[in-house]
């Protein structure tokens, strides 16, 4: 679970937040999740690979304002040879906010796909396993 407390840089002139913060966020809740979930921060992983993002669809169905607090959560959905589907569900309270899905490819040091380490693999699939498990 990602925590977003919605700031000025976030929103437009009417002061709600404009879309494309929205992806920010989401990658945000990516980074987050591979430095505390998978164990690769992304300071390691761009040092000499990286995961960006081959696809990605989004809902809004209701505006966020200034100073709202979101989380979002991140899901993963689909664990590929060198992809990760991911699904995310941001709410501020019970109102949902924007739900959507990705798909990010992981690359090499030549921006090439690269099939997940076994080690990151392991660590992907038991997390999925285990928000399954949880009724997620």
């Amino acid at each position: 679970m990602y925590h977003q407390k919605v700031k000025f840089r976030h929103c437009d002139p009417a002061g709600i937040v404009f879309y494309p913060r929205y992806f920010e966020m989401m990658n945000d809740t990516v980074e987050d999740f591979f430095d505390t979930v998978a164990g690769l921060p992304f300071s390691e992983m761009h040092r000499d690979c990286g995961i960006p993002t081959a696809g990605i669809e989004a809902q809004f169905h209701a505006p966020s304002r200034l100073g709202d607090a979101l989380k979002i959560a991140l899901r993963v959905t689909k664990v590929g040879r060198s992809s990760l589907g991911l699904a995310y569900d941001a709410r501020c309270g019970a109102e949902q906010r924007f739900t959507a899905a990705s798909t990010v490819v992981f690359i090499d040091g030549a921006g090439r796909p690269a099939a997940w380490t076994d080690a990151l693999r392991a660590r992907l699939e038991e997390h999925m396993k285990e928000e399954t498990s949880d009724g997620a």
